[in-house]
């Protein structure tokens, strides 16, 4: 007999009405690529346009094949693919990621918001094991991001401390500031939890205007990053080709972003994840039950904030500069942004919304203070028709068992 197994998709909690697919079709490869082929020649050209009509056109010609994706099921195929092999998935991944940063090897700016999009969606990955798994509200992402940056700026500059493990220390260092607020967050619930980390994201962005040895209103400068012996301020030169200094840090924004989102695919399809969703779902019923509310938070909150301040800390290397402005609380909602418009607790649709809502305002420049009203108004229309974001988070269904996870 043939099994099929079932996909369904969260809202307020609940799953929706299910969608069978089969075994066979989960298991095959082939829609999962064609949406990565597709969303790279989308990006590819986003980059690589310059012209107003020109990026119009390229965003129709998206929407209109996300659109025929939708109806056509093929991305819902390939988002059971991702589901049940994340490692092959990643694998493709980092295929069309390489292909991409090798098209553009010489494009100082290309690579800058390619890196610069990996980054913002592997920091919205910590925020979706906070927020999307465990319910907890945090609208600090911007100051723990800066946190981040802050500590591989002062590590570099007054250490001798090796260039990867201060990365390490960035995520550390911040997960340590979160802890400060886990008393008033574990003590507080929905709006009231939203506004402890509103609160903390201003204070942080108050300080840091304030405080001189760290630069004060001015901020810091860092050194280029030394991964490994490889100094990545210096450009390359391959088969006689020169290429920009900027690819050794998009290769390694690839890594974090690879490395983020496969720690939170882990914690989805764990135990920790069965109880995050629980925990979000109903606490009451969850004590009840026997979960432990405060441990689950803690660990929630602080494994977020371990990833968003190693993202932080990258894109203060990436940028060689770091700022209370990178902390204010604009920022933070640019975060929640990309989370909520690619879909709770997805980190292939933060990546996807982490393009638009980084790429799209760039490309509109010359549109000046018009291009924000353009791109809200996108922003809306979008989650008008898609309320639960681009890419849905799927239930967990552990009958899959297509492949590996």
């Amino acid at each position: 007999m043939n099994q099929r197994t079932t996909t369904t998709l969260p809202i307020a909690g609940q799953p929706m009405a299910t969608t069978p697919v089969p075994r066979a079709l989960a298991a095959q490869p082939l829609p999962f690529i064609l949406t990565v082929v597709a969303a790279t020649g989308i990006l590819a050209l986003l980059l690589a346009f310059e012209s107003e009509l020109a990026l119009a056109g390229t965003l129709l010609a998206a929407a209109a094949l996300w659109w025929g994706g939708q109806r056509s099921g093929v991305l819902g195929r390939a988002g059971v693919f991702a589901d049940c092999h994340p490692r092959l998935s990643r694998a493709i991944f980092v295929a069309a990621g390489a292909v991409l940063l090798l098209l553009f090897h010489q494009e100082h700016y290309a690579l800058l918001m390619v890196a610069t999009v990996l980054l913002y969606a592997a920091a919205c990955a910590g925020i979706n094991i906070q927020t999307g798994f465990a319910g907890i509200a945090n609208f600090a992402g911007a100051a723990f991001f800066a946190c981040g940056g802050y500590t591989v700026a002062v590590l570099t500059k007054n250490t001798a401390l090796p260039h990867v493990l201060a990365i390490l220390a960035g995520g550390v260092v911040t997960a340590a500031i979160g802890a400060i607020l886990l008393l008033p967050v574990l003590r507080t619930r929905g709006y009231y939890s939203a506004l402890v980390t509103i609160a903390f994201g201003i204070l942080c962005s108050s300080f840091l205007q304030v405080n001189e040895h760290l630069g004060g209103a001015q901020g810091l400068q860092l050194d280029a990053l030394n991964i490994l012996g490889w100094d990545m301020g210096q450009g390359l030169e391959i088969a006689g080709r020169e290429v920009s200094f900027y690819f050794g840090y998009a290769l390694l924004a690839l890594a974090v972003f690879l490395l983020a989102s496969l720690l939170a695919h882990a914690v989805e399809w764990s135990a920790i994840g069965v109880n995050f969703d629980a925990v979000r779902n109903d606490e009451l019923v969850s004590s009840t039950f026997g979960i432990n509310l405060q441990r689950w938070k803690i660990t929630a909150f602080l494994l977020g904030n371990f990833l968003i301040g190693i993202s932080g800390a990258v894109y203060a290397g990436l940028t060689s500069f770091v700022s209370p402005a990178g902390a204010t609380f604009e920022q933070s909602l640019l975060l929640i942004s990309i989370v909520i418009l690619g879909g709770i607790g997805n980190s292939w649709g933060a990546l996807l919304a982490a393009a638009l809502v980084v790429l799209v305002p760039e490309k509109l420049q010359s549109l000046q203070e018009y291009r924000i009203l353009i791109f809200s108004a996108a922003v809306v229309a979008i989650l008008l028709f898609r309320p639960k974001g681009l890419v849905p988070r799927r239930m967990r269904d552990f009958s899959v068992k297509g492949g590996t996870r």
